[in-house]
C-alpha cells in the first residue's frame, strides 16, 4: 500500500491506492465507495477533455457537471492521453506502485495499449485489477458494449417493471451500473483479503448484465420452482399482500403488511376489520389470490384521510409503511440527515455543492465524504512527483501532450 500518496483521513481503506481508468457511472461509483472508505482514488483521465459526464450539458453548477460532481467526490484527477508513448509510461510507473486499477474500457482496448491486465500484473502482481464491462470479459457477448438500459432488458429486469399490461419501462435509476460498481468493491475487497493472505493480485470480472441478474432474485425463484416467467406488478409484491403502494387524500403512501399480523392491523387501522374473517383474504394464499380486490378496498379507505395521519397510525401499531417521496423530499428527510446522507463541500469552481454520503457505517473506521470532486487534471503534477516523476520529466512529458496539468 502507497501510504504515503494516500490522503489524510482514518477510513478503514487509508494507504491504499486505486487507480480508476473508468467513466460515466459504473466505474465511478466502485472508485467513489473505495475512495469513501480512506483510499487514495487516482483517476485517471483521458485527454483532451476527461470524463464524458464532464461533458453532459445538463444540469450544471456554475459550469461545472452535476453529474460529474457527484460520481466523483474524494478522488484526485490526472491527465493522461494513452495512446502516447509517454501516457503509458506514465501508467505503467503508476500501476507498479499501486494496490488497485478499475478500468471500464472495451475488451481488448487497454490489451492493444500494453496496458491490460497480464501486462500490469507482470510489472506489479500484486495487482487487483478490476474490469467492469456490459457483459463481462467471456463468452459470447463480450465484445459488446454495456448501457444500463440495454442490461436492464437484457437481464429480465425490465420484463417485470411498470404496471400490468403496460409497455416495458426501466427501473428509473441505473440499478445495472450502480451494482455493477457495488459488485466490483465486494470483488476488489474479497481479492485484497486474498492478496493479503497470499501476496498475489488477482482478475476481478463483473458486468452490467450480471448486476442486472442478481437482482431478479425472487422473479428468477419463482421461475425455477414453476416454470412461468413473472410479470409486472406495479409496486405489488410477488410473494406478499397486501405489499405496495396505495393513493391517499394528499399522496402515496407504501404499506407492508406482508405477515399474518400485520396484514390484521392494517384492515383494523383502515376499518375494515371484517375483511379478516373475508374467506377471500383469509391467508397470504388467498390474498394474493385476490389482490386487485383487496387492493381496491382497502384503497378506497385510504384515500379518506391524507398520508402523515395514516402513517402516525401504521407506526403507532408497528406494521411497516412509509411516504412514497420525491428526490427533494428525501433530502429533507429527518433520518436521512441523521444519517449523514446528504453533505455539503465547496468545490473551487462549482462553489457550495452536495453530495450524498456513506451508505455504510463502522464504528472504528467510519467513511467520510472529504473532498469535492476535482477539477480536470488537477492533481496530475502533484501525484507524478509521488509517484518519482521529478519536475524536468513533468514538463517535458506536458511539452509531448502525454500528460495535461490542469
Amino acid at each position: 500500500m502507497n501510504a504515503a500518496a494516500a490522503p489524510a483521513n482514518r477510513g478503514p481503506l487509508a494507504g491504499l491506492t486505486v487507480l480508476e481508468l473508468a467513466q460515466i457511472m459504473a466505474g465511478p461509483t466502485c472508485g467513489a465507495l473505495l475512495a469513501d472508505l480512506g483510499a487514495d482514488v487516482i483517476k485517471v483521465e483521458r485527454l483532451p477533455a476527461g470524463d464524458d459526464t464532464r461533458r453532459y450539458a445538463e444540469p450544471q453548477v456554475n459550469g461545472e457537471s452535476a453529474a460529474f460532481m457527484m460520481m466523483n467526490r474524494n478522488k484526485r484527477s490526472i491527465a493522461v492521453d494513452l495512446k502516447t508513448d509517454g501516457g503509458r509510461r506514465v501508467l505503467q510507473q503508476l500501476a507498479r506502485r499501486a494496490d488497485v486499477l478499475v478500468e471500464n474500457y472495451r475488451k481488448g482496448a487497454l490489451d492493444r495499449l500494453g496496458l491490460g491486465v497480464d501486462a500490469l500484473r507482470a510489472l506489479n502482481p500484486a495487482l487487483v485489477y478490476c474490469s467492469i464491462s456490459g457483459y463481462g470479459r467471456t463468452g459470447p457477448a463480450a465484445d459488446k458494449g454495456g448501457f444500463d438500459l440495454i442490461a436492464q432488458g437484457a437481464a429480465g429486469l425490465m420484463s417485470v417493471t411498470g404496471e400490468p399490461g403496460a409497455a416495458p419501462v426501466k427501473v428509473g435509476t441505473p440499478v445495472t451500473d450502480l451494482n455493477a460498481g457495488i459488485f466490483a468493491v465486494v470483488g476488489i475487497l474479497a481479492a485484497l483479503l486474498h492478496r493479503a493472505q497470499s501476496g498475489q493480485g488477482q482478475h476481478v470480472d463483473t458486468s452490467l448484465f450480471e448486476a442486472g441478474i442478481h437482482q431478479t432474485a425472487w422473479q428468477a425463484a419463482i421461475f425455477f420452482a414453476t416454470g412461468v416467467s413473472p410479470g409486472p406488478l406495479g409496486s405489488a409484491h410477488v410473494l406478499a399482500a397486501p405489499y405496495q403502494a396505495f393513493p391517499t387524500r394528499d399522496g402515496w403512501i407504501n404499506i407492508g403488511g406482508a405477515n399474518q399480523a400485520n396484514w390484521e392491523r392494517v384492515a383494523r387501522i383502515a376499518g375494515v376489520p371484517e375483511l379478516i374473517a373475508d374467506a377471500r383474504f383469509a391467508s397470504n394464499s388467498d390474498r394474493m389470490a385476490h389482490r386487485d380486490e383487496l387492493a381496491r378496498l382497502l384503497g378506497e379507505r385510504l384515500r379518506t384521510r391524507d398520508t402523515a395521519q395514516w402513517l402516525r397510525e401504521l407506526d403507532a401499531a408497528g406494521v411497516p409503511a412509509g411516504p412514497i417521496q420525491s428526490i427533494a423530499q428525501m433530502t429533507r428527510d429527518p433520518q436521512a440527515l441523521a444519517r449523514e446522507m446528504i453533505v455539503a463541500l465547496d468545490h473551487p469552481l462549482a462553489g457550495r455543492t452536495h453530495a450524498l454520503g456513506v451508505p455504510v457505517k463502522l464504528s472504528a473506521t467510519p467513511g467520510s465524504v472529504r473532498t469535492p470532486a476535482p477539477t480536470f487534471g488537477q492533481h496530475t503534477a502533484e501525484v507524478l512527483r509521488e509517484f518519482g516523476f521529478d519536475a524536468q520529466q513533468i514538463d517535458a512529458l506536458a511539452a509531448q501532450g502525454a500528460i495535461g496539468l490542469g
